[in-house]
């Protein structure tokens, strides 16, 4: 068995770099690597340490791919959502209306609104907040699938059979 740690030392700025290569963004690629490094640890008994390298970059690429088909997934479905709804929302209307959901938290508007508002990353939510990156990424994750869901009820309150993954 090896060592998780010494693993992690070694290969992270690798994938990191690896990432950020396929998404230009700071913020998706740290999420891609720390996706990837759980993956590792969730399969720890199963992966072979000689082909871990090219392991972790498969899986890098792998994960992003993964986040381009929800995106596509997520894309599809509020544009088809916004064709049967005809004028019934506007951008900025959609934002306020989504941002005041009464399951939503004050914390979560908070991060919500300076993440996709003011198009901040997780590091400068946390620095002006206080919270910790971990805490901002957790908030947006349960913020956005509150939304989701939301997204995807009919005009009678109903669960739609379609869900955002």
């Amino acid at each position: 068995m090896w060592d998780f740690d010494s693993i992690y030392r070694a290969h992270v700025d690798s994938v990191f770099r690896y990432a950020l290569s396929l998404v230009g963004s700071r913020a998706l690629a740290e999420d891609v690597t720390s996706d990837t490094f759980l993956a590792l640890f969730r399969n720890r008994d199963t992966v072979d340490e000689d082909r871990l390298p090219g392991w972790l970059f498969t899986v890098t690429k792998n994960k992003m791919l993964d986040h381009w088909r929800r995106k596509s997934t997520e894309q599809q479905y509020s544009q088809k959502w916004l064709e049967e709804n005809p004028g019934t929302l506007n951008a900025s209307t959609m934002n306020i209306g989504l941002l005041e959901h009464k399951a939503l938290k004050p914390v979560h508007r908070v991060c919500l609104t300076l993440r996709y508002v003011h198009g901040m990353t997780r590091q400068e939510i946390a620095s002006q907040t206080g919270l910790s990156d971990t805490q901002v990424k957790g908030h947006l994750q349960y913020a956005l699938e509150i939304l989701r869901k939301e997204l995807t009820k009919d005009c009678c309150g109903k669960r739609t059979e379609t869900t955002l993954e």
